[in-house]
C-alpha cells in the first residue's frame, strides 16, 4: 500500500516537490485533469488525461461530488489516492506552492459527452431529451472549471454555446436537476443571479433553462426584464419562490432596492455579455448588484478553512462575453478571486492577458497606429466558418445592393444592420416595396411587438430582418444563413457581434459589408485586426463576382 500511495503522489505532484511542501499549496492546481505543472525546480509533467490516469477509455461517467464535503475529509495521502481511483477525478486544491503559480497551458480535453464533465445524470438526461449530446469545446473548457468552484471569464465567438456552459454547472448544483435534491424540499433563497444586459437575450437565457427543467420545474427560473409589469414580478416571486432569477440590471436593481429580492446568500452571479454591463448607463445598478448578489471571496493567499469555504460557495463570480477587452480583466479581478480565463481549447489564468485587448477605432483616419496591435480576444470572437465580402455602392443606392445580394446569395434568413432608427424604416419600406418580406426590430418597439416579430423570424415567415446594434447582442437565430451591414459598425468588437448572428454552432454563414468608396480604409482595419479575409465583390447578373485584387 505504501509503494501504491508513493506511485500515485509522485505522479499526481512531480518528484521533484517534496511532501514537506505539500501544506503551501496554492488553489490553483485544482483545475482540471489537463492541466499542465510546472514545477519550481524546472521537471514537466505531462498532461492529466482520463487515460493516464488508469481508465480504460475517455467516456467514463463521472459523478459530481460534494466540494464542502471534500475539502474537509481530504487530508491524507491515502484519502488522495482514493480520489485517484474515484470516477470523479480532481486534483487537490491545494498542489503547487504559492510562490510557484501554476501554469495553465491547455484546456482539458474535447468531451465526447456531457457525462465526462462531471454533470448529474438527470441533467444529461434532459440535455439529451433537448438533443444535445455532445458539448462544444468552449462548454468542455468552462464547465469543469466552474464545477471546481473557480471565478470564470468565458469567451468565445458568438454561436459557440457559451450560455450553456454555465447553465450546465449551475442546475448541476441548484433545483431539481442537481445531486441530492434534499428529499424534495426546494430551498426558498435565490442561489443564482444571472444578468444580461437586453431584454431580449434576458428572456433567452430564460428559455435555456426552462428547456432543461421541463414544464413542471419552470417556476425554479424567473425572469426579471424591463418593459415587463413589475408588481407581477414581484407576485412571482413570493409565490414561487425561485432559485434562479435572469434579469437586466435596472428591474434587478429595482426590485433588490425595494427590499422584494433577498439575495445576500447567492452562489453564483452570472454577468452575461459583460462588456456591455460595464457601459456607463448600467453603472449605479451594477454597483448595486455586485454588492448585494452573495459575497466576493476575501482575496490574497488560498487559506481554505471551513469558513472560508463557506464563503467562497455564497458567490462564484461567471463572466461570459465573445470579446473580451480590458476593462473586463479589471472587472474580473475586481469582482472575482483569481479568475480563470476558459477559451474554447485553451485555459488560463486571467493574468495571462498582460495587454490591454480593445477595439480599434475606425473613425481615426486611414493612417492611424491605433491598428498596429492586434487583438487576440477580437480575433477568436469570429465564428470559424465565415466567408467575409464587402461591397462598394453610393449612398442612394445601398438598399437596392442589399436586395441584389440577398438573391445572388439565395438567402433564406437574414439580418441586417444600420446604425439609425430612421434609415432604418425607410430600408424596411423598400425592401417591401421591392416585393422582399422584410419587418424591422429595435427600441422604439413595444414589448410585444419585438416578440412577436422574433418569433416570426425564427419561424422562417420573415426573410429579412432590419434593425440595430440591439440585435448584436443575444439574437440568437440558428438557420441564419447571411448578416449584411448597410451602415459600417462602429469598432472591430461590433462587427464581431454582428457576424456572429450566423455561421453558429460550426454552421457556415456569410457577412457582407455595404460600404462608400471612402470607407474601404475601415475594412483595410477590420481585416488587420481580426485577421480574417475581407474579399471585394459585387453583384450581377444575380450572382456573387468577386473581384481579384482588390
Amino acid at each position: 500500500m505504501a509503494g501504491l500511495v508513493a506511485t500515485r503522489f509522485l505522479f499526481l505532484v512531480g518528484d521533484a516537490l517534496s511532501v514537506k511542501k505539500l501544506p503551501n499549496i496554492s488553489k490553483a492546481a485544482s483545475f482540471h485533469k489537463s492541466a499542465y505543472i510546472l514545477s519550481q525546480f524546472g521537471s514537466t509533467n505531462g498532461p492529466l488525461t482520463l487515460k493516464s490516469l488508469g481508465f480504460k477509455n475517455g467516456i467514463e461517467t463521472i459523478p459530481k461530488f460534494e466540494k464542502d464535503k471534500v475539502r474537509n475529509k481530504v487530508s491524507t495521502l491515502d484519502s488522495e489516492v482514493e480520489k485517484v481511483k474515484s470516477k470523479r477525478v480532481k486534483v487537490k486544491v491545494n498542489a503547487v506552492a504559492t510562490g510557484n503559480p501554476l501554469v495553465i497551458e491547455s484546456a482539458p480535453f474535447s468531451a465526447k459527452s456531457f457525462s465526462e464533465l462531471g454533470l448529474p445524470p438527470l441533467l444529461v438526461e434532459a440535455l439529451e431529451r433537448e438533443g444535445f449530446n455532445v458539448p462544444t469545446d468552449v462548454q468542455s473548457a468552462a464547465i469543469p472549471t466552474i464545477l471546481n468552484n473557480h471565478d470564470v471569464v468565458i469567451q468565445s465567438y458568438t454561436g459557440s454555446g457559451k450560455t450553456l456552459a454555465y447553465v450546465l454547472p449551475i442546475l448541476s448544483e441548484v433545483g431539481p436537476l442537481k445531486v441530492g435534491t434534499d428529499d424534495g424540499k426546494k430551498k426558498p433563497d435565490i442561489e443564482a443571479v444571472i444578468v444580461a444586459p437586453s431584454r431580449e437575450l434576458g428572456m433567452q437565457i430564460v428559455r435555456e433553462f426552462e428547456k432543461l427543467l421541463g414544464p413542471e420545474n419552470k417556476k425554479f427560473v424567473q425572469q426579471l426584464v424591463g418593459g415587463a409589469n413589475r408588481s407581477r414580478q414581484e407576485e412571482a416571486l413570493r409565490k414561487n419562490k425561485p432559485v434562479i432569477v435572469v434579469g437586466t440590471p435596472g428591474r434587478i436593481a429595482e426590485i433588490s432596492s425595494a427590499g422584494k429580492l433577498h439575495t445576500h446568500g447567492c452562489r453564483f452571479l452570472v454577468l452575461d455579455e459583460i462588456d456591455q454591463l460595464l457601459s456607463f448607463n448600467f453603472r449605479e445598478d451594477m454597483h448595486r448588484i455586485v454588492e448585494h448578489v452573495g459575497k466576493k471571496a476575501d482575496s490574497g493567499p488560498a487559506k481554505y478553512t471551513e469558513s472560508t469555504i463557506k464563503r467562497r460557495v455564497e458567490r462564484q463570480t461567471i463572466m461570459v462575453s465573445a470579446t473580451v477587452p480590458f476593462a473586463v480583466i479589471r472587472a474580473a479581478r475586481s469582482w472575482g478571486r483569481d479568475p480563470i480565463l476558459a477559451q474554447a481549447k485553451k485555459v488560463s489564468p486571467i493574468e495571462s492577458i498582460s495587454r490591454p485587448a480593445g477595439p480599434i477605432n475606425l473613425a481615426t483616419g486611414p493612417n492611424s497606429s491605433s491598428d498596429v496591435q492586434q487583438s487576440n480576444a477580437v480575433s477568436d470572437s469570429l465564428p470559424p466558418s465565415l466567408n467575409h465580402y464587402y461591397c462598394i455602392s453610393r449612398l442612394q443606392h445601398k438598399v437596392d445592393t442589399l436586395r441584389r445580394c440577398v438573391h445572388a446569395l439565395d438567402a433564406k434568413t437574414v439580418i441586417v444592420f444600420m446604425n439609425h432608427t430612421r434609415q432604418l424604416k425607410d430600408a424596411v419600406f423598400k425592401l417591401q416595396a421591392r416585393g422582399l418580406n422584410a419587418e424591422e426590430l429595435h427600441g422604439d418597439l413595444g414589448k410585444l411587438t419585438r416578440s412577436t416579430i422574433l418569433k416570426k423570424f425564427k419561424k422562417g415567415e420573415i426573410r429579412v430582418l432590419v434593425t440595430n446594434e440591439l440585435s448584436a447582442r443575444g439574437l440568437d437565430v440558428s438557420d441564419c444563413d447571411l448578416v449584411v451591414n448597410v451602415d459600417l459598425p462602429t469598432d472591430s468588437v461590433h462587427y464581431a457581434h454582428r457576424a456572429g448572428r450566423t455561421g453558429r454552432l460550426g454552421r457556415r454563414g456569410s457577412v457582407v459589408t455595404i460600404c462608400e468608396e471612402s470607407e474601404v480604409f475601415v475594412i483595410r482595419k477590420l481585416q488587420k485586426q481580426l485577421g480574417v479575409s475581407i474579399q471585394s465583390c459585387e453583384f450581377a447578373d444575380g450572382k456573387l463576382v468577386i473581384e481579384e485584387g482588390k
